[in-house]
């Protein structure tokens, strides 16, 4: 029987070490109120200590709320997660030593949470083999203690001949999920999420491990008031309810208010979309929608590559094209910052772990991903810089199981200013920071395995286009305006092969 309590007595229920669980992707499904109670509550007590936390992917605004709130001395013992690069607080705590830390795709945690809830041994994967989660190069720890005091949270395989990575299933003792509404028995209704993010996975891995399951809403409703279709996580879930205020129940971190354009609720004129001004991101957004083919169902990343679906609608092509994004959002056009994972005018919303588990069965036509740095093989990091934590996200269910890529980036950074005119590119100012490298700090891409697996990789900075190859990067492609040896060879810490010919990239992505 659900219970409904306030957020005071519902973190009283945690104790010391204890696993504990919550729901969310960025600001979506993410229970602030009841993080901002836990928080609290440690500060005024001292309790709970040393918590072995578990969450699925960034659930902050980078200004402090959400999962930030939990960066604590003494709260968290151990941190199990896919990212944490909405974080800056958490990535901290992490990188000075203060916990134990594994991080592991975003597909694999979902999957592990279903294997709970089944009762089944663990999860078997290909997804991650080759890259710094596979225990044959970091096994997933990403501190100097979790690597010299953590236990292997993942094994190697080997399956009818074949490798793959073996996860342990995670019992869960207490989580937090976020829903709309609670009926009066304690049903979870999602009317107003912009997402439908780990709810259901969570609360039924942690009703399985005979754990408590805390759902926070902003409203309760009358039993049996409407469709049944609507309830996500039904009553048998849920231990105890607690209803929010607004100011801790935003639909978007950015903007306060209930947005029903992200759930399909109403209709957003693309032409109402501010076109990208004329800088190195258009012109690599523009030069990947060179790639898209008609009907094709294509991810984007963060960062960068969000660009991509603006520049297709100011074309006039994204009615063709179908974007997606592992949150489950289907359609649209997705959004970008503190509302990543949602979109505009979504077709269809789908479960985090459904569309996952579609991305692992290599239902994607074409991924775009971000570059941070590359190197001589074509290994990419996007997960680690000078030692600094963020985390793959779903960047490795990705990357791994699409055979059409393109990773996109700036050539440089750090400082980078260049000008565009008369339809060539200029360098004002080299960015003090090199991507292309002999060597990346981390694994989130192997180029190996892209090769084994027959992969089609093209890399594409607003200066210089490259295609992945068995005996690592051929350029293929320079900018007009752009000298070869001064403002790409030499900002290179290697020597790519050139292609025959060399061709200059469309001047069209410089008008």
């Amino acid at each position: 029987m659900t219970t409904f309590i306030s957020a005071d007595e519902a973190v009283s229920l945690i104790h010391d070490h204890a696993t504990f669980a919550h729901s969310g992707f960025v600001g979506a499904g993410l229970p602030d109120f009841l993080l901002k109670a836990l928080r609290d509550h440690f500060d005024r007590t001292g309790s709970p200590q040393g918590l072995t936390y578990i969450k699925s992917i960034g659930d902050s605004d980078k200004k402090g709320r959400g999962a930030d709130r939990l960066a604590a001395d003494g709260l968290i013992s151990t941190i199990i997660t896919s990212h944490t690069g909405l974080e800056p607080a958490l990535s901290r705590y992490i990188h000075e030593e203060k916990c134990l830390a594994y991080m592991i795709p975003l597909g694999t945690l979902l999957k592990l949470f279903r294997a709970q809830a089944a009762h089944q041994p663990g999860v078997w994967t290909r997804t991650g083999l080759m890259t710094f989660i596979d225990p044959r190069l970091e096994g997933g720890k990403v501190n100097l203690r979790t690597q010299t005091e953590g236990n292997e949270l993942v094994r190697l395989v080997e399956v009818d001949g074949k490798e793959y990575l073996y996860y342990p299933s995670l019992p869960i003792q207490v989580c937090f999920i976020r829903g709309t509404y609670a009926d009066e028995d304690g049903n979870i209704l999602m009317d107003k999420e912009s997402l439908i993010a780990d709810q259901f996975e969570l609360a039924a891995a942690a009703h399985a491990s005979k754990g408590i399951v805390i759902a926070q809403v902003e409203g309760i409703v009358e039993r049996r008031s409407f469709d049944a279709r609507r309830i996500v996580v039904p009553r048998m879930l849920v231990d105890y309810v607690v209803q929010a205020p607004p100011a801790y129940h935003c639909q978007s971190l950015a903007r306060p208010d209930f947005l029903p354009e992200l759930t399909g609720a109403i209709r957003t004129p693309l032409t109402a979309l501010q076109p990208l001004p004329l800088d190195a991101r258009k012109v690599c957004a523009s030069r990947a929608v060179q790639e898209l083919q008609p009907q094709a169902l294509i991810n984007l990343g963060i960062g960068m590559p969000q660009g991509v679906a603006a520049a297709a609608a100011e074309k006039g092509l994204a009615d063709g094209l179908t974007f997606s994004v592992e949150s489950g959002v289907l359609g649209g056009v997705p959004l970008t910052g503190t509302d990543m994972g949602a979109a505009l005018n979504p077709e269809a919303i789908c479960k985090t772990a459904d569309m996952l588990d579609l991305y692992d069965g290599g239902c994607l036509d074409l991924a775009v991903l971000g570059l941070a740095e590359i190197d001589r093989l074509g290994n990419i990091n996007v997960s680690k810089f000078n030692g600094h934590v963020t985390g793959p996200g779903g960047f490795i269910d990705i990357a791994q199981n699409t055979k059409r890529l393109i990773f996109m980036g700036t050539f440089t950074a750090g400082g980078l200013k260049e000008e565009i005119s008369q339809g060539k590119l200029h360098i004002v100012h080299e960015g003090a920071y090199k991507k292309f490298k002999q060597t990346v700090e981390q694994i989130t891409f192997s180029a190996a395995y892209a090769v084994e697996t027959g992969q089609d990789v093209l890399i594409v900075t607003e200066r210089a286009v490259f295609r992945l190859t068995a005996d690592g990067l051929v350029l293929t492609e320079i900018a007009p305006g752009i000298r070869l040896e001064e403002d790409v060879l030499a900002q290179m810490d290697f020597r790519p092969r050139l292609a025959e010919p060399l061709l200059t990239m469309d001047t069209a992505l410089f008008t």
